[in-house]
């Protein structure tokens, strides 16, 4: 009797493009808590070192937005050497803190518009790459 294995009885290969997605994804996430958390301690130690806009739609103390800043950098920085791991858990825990990430930016807007936007772009990038990546794939 022949031995009839269908297509889905294999074991996968994960892509190239996929592993290097979710790498690229994991060091930018890693590059981007670095980042978050250099700008939080900056406004934790001198929070008259950023300057606010008059009139924003909201406005938030810039001592407390720092340390939402430090604990989310560490965080993201942490996550993306889970990430690192190719774990399908850690995959949804990049994706939760990037999309924090991108929402904690969107209050730093008056202060460093410019920066805010580029690290929100980033975010999105992580969050695309992560879900392209195939990392939840079963």
């Amino acid at each position: 009797m022949t031995d009839v294995r269908s297509f889905h009885d294999e074991p996968r290969q994960a892509s190239p493009w996929a592993t290097g997605g979710v790498v690229f994804a994991a060091t930018v996430m890693v590059m981007v808590g670095a980042f978050q958390f250099f700008q939080g301690l900056a406004a934790v130690i001198e929070d008259q070192f950023f300057v606010t806009l008059p009139n924003y739609a909201f406005e938030v103390d810039v001592s407390t937005w720092g340390w939402v800043h430090l604990i989310l950098g560490a965080l993201l920085v942490l996550a993306g050497f889970g990430l690192l791991s190719g774990n399908a858990v850690a995959g949804g825990v990049a994706i939760l803190l990037a999309i924090l990430s991108a929402i904690a930016n969107f209050f730093v807007i008056p202060y460093y518009p410019f920066w805010a936007l580029l690290i929100i772009a980033v975010d999105i990038f992580v969050v695309w790459a992560i879900t392209r990546s195939g990392i939840f794939d079963s």
